[in-house]
């Protein structure tokens, strides 16, 4: 029997976009994807999921595919996250889209709406985890295979919670727990910080859930974080800065400078993905994970990928084995598993007790139990992005004195509004 929590919780935040190229609209007489004499068929996927190191991964899971399914070839494309979704955009205005292609959760409505993801025949659910097939359905039609998922979780440094005389974060931690141990653990004099949590739009919508608030009404009509908790969520961010955590002029925010501090052994407490464990395999310091503390309730930041099949088109059957073998096969879990990336969407619990047992973190339950609680990242369509700009550059502002927590919120609340109206 599986030890892991099963749970029903899904979320994830993101930037708006989308990204990609190839596929063509040619009839089927002139397709070249086509092979009549070999008797098989060629599919492309785009994909950013695999870049910047997980490649071979990839063509591990397809040379599984091809075994299996020897009539059907698939051809490759794997871009840059920066790039992806530019191109996506491109290629999906143009009809030139890939037979399959990656997308995220926070863009799945828009893709939909627009009529750029082809219906999905014949899926089989029940070998996913609910929540997750469930956020690529509408009115009862999959649209998308969720293909992986990861998530936010408190990771902290044991050797500078032992030398200060802490006792390790609990899944009974609250935000004043976390306060408490930060500010015993911080020594800046001697360049050790208790605690980095980034002061974003990702980190604050979920600050607000765990503040008991929420970031937008039930319809997303208007703005419903200019209230207490959005008020709570905005001071629990700022006020780190400076204190027990360094501010922007000392180098906060900049590329890679809060998992440098960290892997160096100077930060006690880390919100961060779960993505980062492998580059902590040479850390020289003890470390461990924990479900992040919430103030009110619980509240954990979730992540999600999926494959959708392009409207597009000419091969949509056999695009569709791709994706449903990209995103639940055994072969895709092994690899995953193996290669500690992201984690697979599958129901079936007892194929993920290996990643429990793969070594640091010890504690690798929390993951897990991070589920129990998610909350899902707002979506507003195409004005997403200027939202999440926007609330986190008012709470830039009040992390660097220029503006107080409460002016921050109201100016973001008023900012913000308009965009929900068009």
């Amino acid at each position: 029997m599986s030890r892991l929590t099963r749970s029903a919780g899904l979320g994830l935040a993101v930037a708006l976009g989308l990204g990609f190229t190839a596929c063509s609209n040619q009839g089927p007489g002139d397709d070249p994807a086509s092979d009549p004499a070999s008797g098989k068929v060629t599919i492309t996927y785009s994909n950013f999921i695999s870049n910047g190191g997980n490649e071979s991964n990839l063509a591990d899971i397809v040379a599984a595919f091809n075994k299996d399914n020897p009539d059907i070839v698939v051809e490759l494309e794997t871009l840059p996250y920066a790039d992806y979704f530019t191109a996506l955009q491109t290629d999906l205005a143009a009809g030139s889209a890939a037979d399959v292609f990656d997308i995220e959760y926070a863009n799945y409505a828009t893709y939909q709406a627009n009529g750029a993801l082809a219906a999905l025949e014949g899926v089989d659910r029940s070998v996913y985890q609910p929540s997750l097939a469930d956020a690529y359905a509408t009115g009862g039609v999959q649209y998308a295979l969720p293909s992986s998922f990861s998530n936010v979780v408190l990771f902290y440094n044991k050797d500078l919670f032992d030398a200060a005389g802490v006792a390790y974060p609990t899944a009974d931690w609250t935000w004043a727990d976390e306060k408490a141990a930060a500010e015993k653990i911080a020594d800046p004099a001697a360049g050790v910080w208790g605690d980095y949590q980034p002061i974003s739009y990702n980190e604050f919508y979920k600050a607000v859930a765990q503040a008991g608030g929420q970031f937008l009404n039930a319809d997303a009509s208007s703005v419903a974080f200019d209230s207490p908790a959005g008020l709570a969520a905005a001071e629990w961010l700022t006020q780190k800065s400076g204190t027990v955590m360094p501010t922007v002029e000392q180098g906060a925010g900049t590329p890679d400078f809060d998992s440098n501090l960290f892997s160096q052994g100077k930060l006690g407490l880390w919100h961060t993905g779960i993505w980062m464990f492998g580059s902590l395999a040479d850390a020289t310091f003890q470390w461990d994970i924990a479900v992040e503390p919430g103030d009110s309730r619980p509240a954990s930041a979730m992540f999600s990928n999926a494959l959708a099949v392009s409207a597009d088109s000419q091969h949509k059957a056999e695009a569709q084995k791709w994706a449903e073998f990209m995103s639940s096969s055994r072969a895709m879990v092994d690899v995953r598993l193996r290669a500690g990336w992201e984690l697979p969407p599958i129901a079936d619990q007892s194929q993920l007790d290996a990643y429990l047992d793969a070594g640091q973190p010890a504690n690798r339950q929390a993951v897990f139990d991070s589920l129990d609680a998610v909350v899902l990242a707002p979506s507003i369509g195409q004005n997403q992005a200027q939202m999440q700009d926007i609330v986190t550059e008012e709470l830039t502002e009040a992390a660097a004195g220029r503006k107080s927590a409460e002016e921050a919120v109201q100016s973001a609340a008023q900012r913000v509004e308009p965009l929900l109206q068009r």
